[in-house]
């Protein structure tokens, strides 16, 4: 017999059979049976496109910088070797594991912000890195704990009603977006507003509060343009339509360059005069080589990546799980609008990557490191049924307090 028992009189013992640990192998069949198989299927074609993108566009920052024509992919690939190790690592945790780590994220990343203003290392008027054995920017890692914290915040609202939530989280933002203007980093500061906007909303704050941050939003916005000169510059530059030798223009002379088809990968010449070609204007790149109908499909990935997380968290019953999804969704769908905008010219230039596709060193694990997250809160079992409507009743209280 496997195992004994015991009796009040202790003359025998029985122990339960221990269960079994789990081994790598079982773990693995879990994931992939409760991993978001479309959202990640994007994810890596995002990924796999980036590395042609940036492919394209190196000869263009090898010649900016003075170094190898290919120097530039060859890092890109490491760099995506290491993005995702580090996307299928976390997208492997619990989701109250997912939690913690990215509270924890956030904590460091707010700490060492703190420390920018005084130990920062300056790059073209902007002190945005800091040395810790490498060059690090504490605002790319920030994004993705950014996210869970507000929505961990949010969600306390479901033990205590009587909790300010909404408070918290706006003064967690109004602490980030001060930091991040003594930079200054401007687009940041708008991306992390337009997370903190959408959790906000998504939390059940009547309409009536909504419009007051609405009203908030746009006072800040205008306060930086009359307090920050390079806030004020972009912003007029971008109304005024500027001059051919800014980088918005040089950015959307190449992204028309090559029409609706595009001139073939490594014949484009326009990006070999674009700042910045592998980064902040990858997707104009994209547009010389490879044509304006490539553009429209990779925004249109980059829209389904959206729609897909808000059509799994319709049915979401745990409030920091639909909240946290919806932010991760919304730091990555935010951004790489911005970049798309920017290189259209539709935006002020902000110096902000194309997630997934741009390269980068700290840049592509931050946002890897947001992927995973994503995929970590968002996992599923298929066989357990749920009650309750997640956004839909988000959205019919918030109507009841309207």
């Amino acid at each position: 017999m496997n195992g004994s028992y015991s009796t009040a009189r202790g003359d025998a013992k029985f122990h339960a059979p221990v269960p079994r640990s789990r081994g790598f192998g079982d773990q693995l069949r879990v994931w992939w049976r409760e991993v978001d198989k479309w959202l990640l299927g994007m994810v890596l074609v995002l990924m796999a496109f980036g590395t042609v993108a940036v492919a394209a566009a190196s000869p263009a920052a090898g010649r900016q910088y003075d170094v190898g024509q290919f120097v530039f992919f060859q890092r890109h690939i490491v760099f995506q070797l290491l993005g995702l190790g580090v996307m299928f690592a976390v997208s492997f945790l619990s989701r109250d594991n997912a939690r913690r780590v990215g509270i924890m994220m956030a904590a460091v990343m707010l700490f060492l912000l703190l420390l920018v203003p005084v130990f920062g290392t300056e790059v073209n008027g902007a002190k945005r890195w800091i040395n810790v054995g490498m060059s690090l920017q504490p605002s790319e890692f920030l994004k993705p704990g950014f996210a869970v914290l507000l929505a961990w915040m949010l969600s306390w609202r479901l033990r205590d009603s009587g909790l300010p939530v909404v408070a918290y989280a706006t003064l967690t933002m109004a602490l980030v977006g001060a930091l991040l203007m003594l930079q200054p980093n401007l687009g940041a500061t708008i991306l992390f507003g337009g997370v903190w906007f959408v959790l906000v909303t998504l939390s059940g704050v009547s309409f009536q509060r909504i419009g007051a941050l609405i009203a908030l939003g746009v006072g800040s916005l205008t306060a930086a343009y009359f307090l920050y000169d390079n806030a004020r510059y972009r912003i007029d530059s971008w109304i005024g339509g500027g001059t051919a030798f800014d980088q918005v223009d040089l950015a959307q002379r190449t992204l028309l360059n090559g029409g609706w088809t595009g001139t073939g990968l490594w014949l484009g010449t326009r990006k070999m005069n674009l700042p910045e070609a592998h980064t902040d204007y990858i997707f104009s790149v994209i547009g010389e080589e490879f044509g304006l109908l490539m553009c429209a499909l990779v925004m249109l990935v980059y829209i389904a990546i959206i729609v897909r997380v808000l059509i799994r968290q319709v049915n979401e019953d745990n409030l920091f799980a639909l909240l946290a999804g919806a932010g991760l969704a919304t730091q990555i769908g935010g951004q790489a609008f911005i970049n798309m905008l920017v290189n259209l010219q539709l935006f002020p230039s902000k110096g902000m990557t194309l997630p997934l596709v741009s390269y980068g060193g700290s840049s592509t694990l931050a946002v890897c490191f947001t992927v995973g997250l994503l995929l970590a809160i968002t996992r599923r079992n298929p066989f357990l049924e749920r009650d309750k409507s997640g956004l839909k009743d988000l959205f019919a209280g918030k109507e009841d307090r309207a």
